[in-house]
């Protein structure tokens, strides 16, 4: 059975199969005034963001991520990716998260770890709506300070 708004066009088919709509368990995603998606991308970006805000995490991605991402940074005008180093899987009601982060020198990763994964699976959840299923977390390296990649202030030897 098909629906005609106010301005004559036709609407699809509002049946639900003996379901009434107000029961069905979609979540907040879905209600009867529309349906509601979230990119992989704005999961990543939240997931990124919230995995950067604890004390511990120097920084996100491998070494090959990192290494694009300071290349990136240093063109005039680019901004940082927050959804470096973070890989997402979203479905209609879930999300999985994987993190690949560099860990400052002396910080407990285990403690660590369970902090980003409470920061995460609560910044996504709530502003999302979504459940998250899991979040995989990849330490890739320990940094230590002075050991940054600093540009070296030795004479070139090639002109």
């Amino acid at each position: 059975m098909a629906e005609t708004t106010k301005s004559g066009t036709a609407t699809k088919d509002v049946a639900t199969s003996g379901k009434d709509v107000a029961t069905r368990e979609t979540g907040a995603l879905d209600t009867e005034q529309g349906r509601t998606s979230i990119a992989d991308q704005v999961v990543s970006k939240i997931a990124g963001i919230a995995t950067r805000e604890i004390s511990g995490v120097h920084a996100l991605g491998g070494s090959a991520a990192r290494t694009v991402g300071a290349i990136r940074e240093r063109i005039p005008g680019s901004r940082t990716n927050m959804s470096q180093g973070v890989a997402v899987e979203v479905g209609e009601r879930q999300a999985a998260v994987d993190i690949d982060l560099v860990a400052e020198y002396g910080v407990a990763i285990a403690d660590l770890a369970e902090g980003v994964r409470r920061n995460v699976v609560g910044s996504v959840e709530r502003m999302t709506g979504l459940e998250v299923t899991e979040v995989n977390i990849t330490v890739h390296d320990i940094h230590v300070e002075g050991d940054d990649d600093e540009e070296t202030t030795e004479e070139p030897r090639v002109l």
